[in-house]
């Protein structure tokens, strides 16, 4: 091996960065045990507030390689919801309310609100903007009025005007409620750091106005629906001084003083004492020393009492953030707030700062509010953008409108020299010095802002500007019970098949395939590290990627050994046919596994939750596998050669296996070709006559998931829900999972985006199951897909399976340079995806799991596609080898097909039953959440490897003696046309 050292430093590099990053997860874990021991009773019984008490208390420590807690539990590999509990939900922020908002008074003609609601309406079934809906509903509705005559208002003077085309009226709409959005992302985001979960994830959606949130552990939907949906609170309100609230300072000083004596006493003071004298707080307070004023040493206990907690700085009181909560819970006591004034309100920045021994500090602020409320709230402003003043510095400019103006004016007026706060969602985002009174409702904000934080700073005082609340369109809710039960499924899943996936390797190659299990398991290290270097979150789906990279991974080593077996039999020697070996593999397994991972990339932009999941697994066990086939298995082999080690490439079970078999493929074509005419018509006439079952994901609705105590009947689960629901709600119940355990889907209250409509459905559903007569039911876990982004997945699964087929057709073309290899390939992966679709409509309803057409059974579908691909890439690539190999010259293209079918037909089989024995185990293992997205992978799995052998070659077989007859006859012409070419022409007739 040329690159040999380069191999071993590269991998040595990647084993020790893998290490480091799966070692935070091994801490963490032992941190929640020590949690969870810290927290157990003698009864058992956990108590979880003690349990995050522990947790917080350890949260901005250093506990590991200089990391804080925080740091270690960011950096392991997290558990997604489905394996560990809580909630997703996908909010979209309305483009109709903003669209009202930026028209003003004129949004309440009725020609407006005709046009809005008619966009909202086509919005259901179109991929176009909101705003460009809106904009030619307007123009049916008024086909005489321009977009700049009711768009043109004061509020909007810098950005349109009346003399505005509509193009220009649209774009700035666009703008707005791209805006809009971002606003929504960064409340959002500071709402999501107050829920205290670990992990959470939250993006923008691409190419749309949708913003999807992660909150694993999150165990209250209630209270997530409202903070996450709710509008955002802005406010400006003035800031007590630390000079103002001293004496208060004081007495608090004295209060923690007393507490801290009260749990340590004083030399000389005994219990006794204590108990006589009053043991409460109180009580220790009112306790005075002789003299009539404190002594130094009072004092300096005081002193210390305030500055443990509290950490003076140049703008006031600070709190190492490790702290905040016991600050907190201090501030709250009544005794503590009757020091200070009525109307003052403690409020925490929203923006952590260095302390000099490295921690983090957050600061205090000591917010003035007469009567519990600002004076002026985030509704007054007009505009704000980031800026620079007039030395070049970062500032902020905002504009107020009219009333807003008047209250600004007053409340700067007030506070000369001294802060005002702007306050967002109940933290404190800047709190400026006002300089002097402003009277016309203009103001900058400036100081040592970067020109980030200047326009994050704009886009939150925007974000009282226009009301575009945000509804969730689609959320999943998954119990803490059901995630530990796929994490012991996924478990039991992916060990039982490594174990059948490894003893079969030893079985079929001997010795030789102990070295393709080394590499399989450092595989699977190189996957596990790069997923937790990379902050991937695992789930269930994720789960079954492994399993399936289990099983396709030998993939690579099944070429390389075959190879090699050719080698040898050729009569090379054993160092000579594994060079040899490897080198005619190469090209098949770059080539397979390259459409394998275009596929899964497109999975991967196309796809969200559970696909999403399995897309990234998959990505990267591809890459993986490559590497340690290539790389690892050819070191592992040269070490076996420079020790004159021979190894055996089977064992004596199948040491004639799939040797020199002469199975004629070819010439049963055209029966072949029959049976998919008879599997098409068949198909055609199910989805004719019976349909398909749309998931939620493609059909929009709620699905619940439901235990019971015992079997149910759906049946009986059903009636007792129709008349919960209505009978108006569409109603679908079905077996899931278990006899004891159904999955409930409906259209009930689907169309409404409120936090009160989803606590309504859940509401009733659960009260429903819980009156099954004997046998009480318990949501365990939910989902909700709005139609709008049910039409939207419909469509997007639609171009991931035609672009997967553009994409897998231009790289055959590409890589062999003939249409006909395209055309078959593109043919057989179309009668794949065909076939699964027959089944799927066929079956559904006979098989004890769901067959719906969701989003989960496309991305089976891609999946299957690359694996079906995969297969007839190898075998096109020998193909090719034999068409170009001047031994099969005088060869019948027939011939050479065969040939080349036969010599692959041992790979085709050994990655074939890899990949069944793994799906077959994540069936019987994987849970009911993965059986029909198994199910689909495993008839696909057999139908690829029948469509590549029987339908593929098959198409090249025609295509290329129909290319050779057109040039055979090409080429008899060519004596006649040079004959009648130097013949005299006829002349005319004059």
């Amino acid at each position: 091996m040329k690159n040999k050292n380069g191999v071993i430093l590269f991998s040595t590099v990647l084993a020790l960065i893998s290490i480091y990053y799966l070692s935070f997860t091994f801490v963490a874990n032992k941190f929640r045990k020590d949690a969870e021991a810290f927290a157990t009773d003698s009864k058992g019984q956990v108590d979880f507030s003690k349990k995050q008490r522990y947790i917080d208390s350890l949260w901005r420590t250093e506990v590991y390689l200089g990391q804080t807690l925080q740091q270690v539990m960011e950096r392991e590999l997290g558990l997604g919801l489905d394996l560990q509990g809580g909630m997703q939900v996908v909010l979209e922020v309305s483009p109709k309310d903003v669209v009202a908002g930026m028209a003003g008074g004129n949004a309440r003609s009725s020609d407006f609100q005709k046009a809005l609601k008619k966009a909202a309406e086509d919005k259901k079934s179109s991929q176009s903007s909101f705003v460009s809906l809106f904009a030619k509903a307007y123009k049916e509705i008024s086909p005489n009025t321009n977009l700049a005559s009711v768009f043109a208002n004061s509020a909007n003077r810098d950005k349109v005007n009346s003399n505005s085309s509509d193009s220009e009226v649209i774009r700035m709409l666009e703008a707005e409620v791209d805006g809009a959005v971002d606003r929504a992302y960064k409340i959002i985001q500071a709402r999501v750091d107050k829920f205290g979960v670990t992990n959470p994830n939250m993006q923008r959606l691409p190419n749309s106005n949708r913003i999807m949130v992660e909150l694993p552990g999150a165990d209250n939907p209630e209270r997530v629906r409202r903070l996450l949906s709710g509008s955002a609170k802005l406010e400006f309100t003035a800031v007590y001084t630390l000079n103002e609230v001293a004496p208060a300072l004081d007495q608090l000083a004295a209060y923690m003083a007393a507490e801290a004596r009260l749990k340590t006493p004083a030399p000389g003071v005994t219990a006794d004492t204590t108990k006589k004298k009053g043991g409460s707080l109180e009580d220790q307070l009112a306790l005075k020393d002789d003299s009539a004023s404190p002594d130094s040493s009072a004092l300096a206990a005081q002193s210390a009492a305030l500055t443990n907690l509290f950490i003076p700085t140049p703008q006031g009181l600070a709190v190492y953030i490790k702290d905040t909560a016991r600050a907190s819970e201090l501030l709250s006591r009544h005794e503590v707030r009757t020091m200070f004034p009525s109307d003052l309100v403690f409020m925490w920045d929203r923006k952590e700062t260095p302390a000099n021994n490295g921690q983090a500090l957050l600061s205090l602020h000591f917010i003035k509010k007469p009567n519990g409320q600002a004076p002026l709230e985030g509704d007054v402003i007009v505009d704000a953008n980031s800026d620079y003043d007039d030395r070049g510095r970062p500032e902020v400019t905002m504009r107020m409108n009219g009333e807003g103006a008047r209250k600004w004016r007053t409340l700067t007026a007030d506070n000369i020299n001294r802060p005002v706060a702007i306050i967002l969602d109940g933290q404190v985002y800047t709190a400026p010095n006002v300089n002097g009174e402003i009277p016309n409702g203009v103001s900058s904000i400036s100081g040592s802002f970067t020109v980030e934080e200047t326009k994050d700073m704009a886009n939150v005082l925007k974000a009282g500007k226009l009301p575009a609340p945000t509804y969730i369109v689609e959320e999943a809710i998954v119990g803490s019970t059901l995630g530990e039960e796929a994490i012991q499924s996924g478990i039991w899943s992916s060990i039982v098949g490594l174990i059948l996936v490894l003893a079969f390797m030893v079985t079929y190659y001997s010795k030789a395939g102990w070295i393709a299990n080394l590499a399989l398991m450092i595989n699977l290290f190189f996957l596990m590290g790069i997923m937790a270097s990379l902050g991937s979150v695992l789930t269930l789906s994720g789960i079954a990627g492994i399993v399936l990279t289990i099983g396709m991974s030998v993939d690579a080593n099944v070429l390389i050994y075959e190879g090699i077996k050719a080698e040898l039999e050729e009569g090379k020697t054993f160092r000579q046919a594994v060079a040899d070996g490897f080198k005619g593999a190469l090209t098949a397994i770059i080539d397979s596994n390259i459409t394998t991972l275009l596929t899964g990339i497109i999975l991967f932009v196309f796809g969200s939750g559970l696909i999403l999941g399995f897309a990234t697994t998959l990505i990267i066990g591809l890459i993986t596998s490559l590497f340690t086939a290539i790389f690892i298995s050819k070191l592992l082999l040269d070490y076996q050669v420079e020790k004159g080690n021979k190894l055996q490439f089977y064992s004596n079970l199948t040491k004639g296996w799939f040797k020199d078999t002469q199975f004629d493929f070819v010439s049963q074509r055209n029966r072949f070709y029959v049976v998919a005419a008879i599997v098409t018509a068949i198909g055609i006439g199910s989805f004719i006559f019976k349909g398909f079952s749309l998931g939620i994901d493609f059909n929009g609705g709620r699905a619940y998931v439901v235990r019971f105590d015992k079997t149910v009947s759906a049946e009986n689960v059903r009636h007792t829900l129709s008349s919960a629901l209505g009978k108006d709600a569409s109603l679908e119940v079905k077996t899931y999972g278990g006899f004891d355990q159904v999955k409930i889907t409906t259209d009930y209250l689907a169309d409404a985006d409120t936090p009160e409509a989803d606590k309504e459905a859940a509401d009733n559903v659960s009260d429903a199951v819980a009156k099954v007569p004997g046998n009480k039911g318990v949501v365990v876990s939910s989902s909700k897909v709005g139609p709008t982004v049910a039409y939207d997945m419909m469509i997007n699964a639609i171009w991931a399976v035609f672009l997967a087929l553009a994409v897998n057709f231009i790289y055959i073309f590409f890589r062999f340079r003939d249409l006909a290899f395209g055309y078959a390939a593109i043919i057989s992966l179309a009668h794949d995806v065909f076939v699964l679709l027959a089944i799927f409509s066929l079956f559904h309803g006979w098989l004890p799991f769901s067959l719906d057409i969701d989003q989960a059974f496309i991305g089976s579908v891609l999946t299957i596609m690359g694996y079906s691909m995969n297969d007839t890439i190898v075998i096109f690539d020998r193909i090719r080898n034999y068409l170009k190999d001047p031994k099969s010259r005088n060869e019948s293209i027939p011939t050479i097909i065969n040939n080349a079918l036969n010599k692959t037909l041992s790979r085709t089989a050994v990655t074939g039953i890899t990949t069944i024995l793994v799906l077959v185990i994540l069936m019987i293992f994987g849970g009911a959440v993965l059986r029909g997205f198994t199910f689909a992978m495993l008839i696909g799995v057999i139908v690829g490897t029948y469509s590549s052998l029987f339908i593929a070659a098959p198409i090249v077989v025609d295509a290329l003696q129909r290319s050779n007859k057109k040039k055979a006859e090409a080429v008899a012409l060519q004596p006649e046309a040079a004959v009648a070419g130097s013949a005299p022409s006829p002349r005319k007739k004059k």
